[in-house]
């Protein structure tokens, strides 16, 4: 079982930057592949980043791809996703996930089902 916790959302303007965090409770931190997805109003759960269990593969959505940056770090069981140049249109609610697949390829991590466990998500609010 992993308990997420995310955090660092907030309100920004267009071009400006944000981080958040993802907590995840357990000792096993480093056996889950971890994602982030995100949620606007009206729309479904899309992909924005994945990183394996040691942070030495990455994949992002081409509409990120560029602009954020996904990052862990197991000694604190946190993953970080580091968001710069935002827009208008990455106003959503961000999510981290776990997955306990063991492989690691763009197909997999970029389905919402193939997430094992869920945080709670932080809202991110970019202003034009």
């Amino acid at each position: 079982q992993v308990h997420l916790v995310e955090s660092g959302g907030g309100l920004v303007q267009a071009g400006g930057s944000l981080r958040l965090s993802c907590a995840a409770s357990g000792r096993t931190f480093s056996s889950y592949a971890m994602g982030w997805f995100r949620q606007a109003p009206g729309q479904e759960r899309e992909f924005v980043a994945a990183i394996s269990w040691s942070g030495g593969s990455t994949y992002y959505a081409d509409s990120v791809k560029g602009r954020f940056t996904i990052s862990r770090d197991n000694a604190k069981n946190t993953v970080y996703l580091q968001m710069n140049s935002l827009k208008p249109e990455d106003t959503a609610v961000y999510y981290c996930a776990a997955t306990a697949a063991r492989s690691f390829t763009a197909a997999q991590t970029m389905g919402v089902q193939e997430y094992d466990y869920w945080g709670q998500g932080t809202q991110v609010t970019v202003s034009s």
